[in-house]
């Protein structure tokens, strides 16, 4: 019988072969529900943007960029991580080089440009915020514009070669290839972590001495009650709550990302962790592919004006 490290290599799962049917039941049922709750939300992020001209802004084209590289993630990825959870350990479908390789390639394309697509959309609102309006106009023109969604699929297809080696970085039987692949993820997710913060943490310093401005982040005003009668919020009160918003997009962010990366640094560094802990870790950072379309959009009285519209 195979031991744990050989099936934590060759499992979409990473589950371990003592695993009972009980637990790959789960996670199957549990990328499942991912799959389809995914799939939905990015698909109707993706169509009221491209039905309203009011959504059709800078920042919406990178969250629409972000929601077409989710799809890859939760559409074409996830379901197939569903079905395979169920078959027995010894499926040929789990032991093949071939298949194994586009399963990597579908989740890292997806995963690159998503997190491309989150440091594309914190930058945007820097600027808009932060910059003086001319230099937004300059840098943010719309041949621009396609130019930073085309560079994040150009170079989120340099590293797709690599993914599958991402499969064992928690195996004992891993080679230095895949742990210096797991490194340079780690990596490439810190960097893109702390620019994100910068971003936003500039906004949020920004917006506390500006309120006025704050409304162009698509983020909640307490002026915006259910009663119209009501007297205007004071503006601490609206400096408060936008802070608020923007802190909670990033703990969201942290919490989604961060587990990988440091189970792929403690793996490199010292020993590997334990599967259960990689598969949360990874399942936590597929999960952000379902949560981005509401994380941008739910607090947003333009998207939720559009989705009223188009729903029965």
């Amino acid at each position: 019988m195979p031991n744990a490290s050989s099936w934590s290599a060759s499992s979409p799962l990473l589950l371990l072969w003592e695993d009972s049917s009980g637990t790959r039941i789960f996670l199957s049922l549990l990328y499942a529900v991912l799959a389809i709750s995914g799939t939905l939300s990015n698909v109707m992020v993706i169509y009221l943007v491209f039905s309203f001209k009011k959504l059709q802004t800078t920042s919406n084209a990178f969250i629409v960029n972000g929601c077409a590289a989710d799809l890859s993630v939760c559409a074409l990825w996830m379901p197939q991580e569903a079905v395979l959870g169920l078959l027995p350990p010894n499926s040929s479908s789990l032991r093949s080089a071939e298949y194994r390789l586009l399963r990597g390639g579908l989740l890292g394309l997806g995963l690159t440009v998503s997190l491309a697509s989150h440091l594309l959309v914190a930058f945007n609102r820097y600027v808009l915020i932060t910059k003086l309006p001319s230099v937004y106009q300059a840098l943010y023109q719309r041949r621009h514009t396609g130019c930073m969604i085309g560079l994040s699929w150009a170079l989120a297809l340099l590293p797709v070669p690599l993914l599958p080696g991402l499969w064992t970085l928690g195996s004992a039987q891993s080679d230095g290839s895949s742990r210096y692949t797991a490194l340079l993820l780690a990596l490439a997710v810190l960097g893109q972590t702390a620019l994100l913060l910068h971003c936003y943490l500039g906004i949020v310093r920004r917006v506390r001495g500006s309120a006025k401005r704050v409304s162009v982040l698509n983020f909640p005003l307490l002026h915006q009650l259910p009663f119209p009668a009501a007297p205007p919020p004071p503006r601490r009160a609206q400096r408060r709550l936008s802070s608020v918003s923007v802190l909670l997009l990033c703990c969201v962010f942290l919490l989604g990302t961060q587990p990988l990366v440091w189970v792929s640094l403690l793996g490199f560094f010292l020993r590997p962790a334990p599967p259960a802990l990689q598969a949360a870790s990874w399942l936590l950072l597929c999960s952000l592919s379902a949560l981005n379309p509401l994380l941008y959009t739910w607090r947003s009285e333009e998207f939720r004006r559009a989705a009223r519209s188009v729903l029965p």
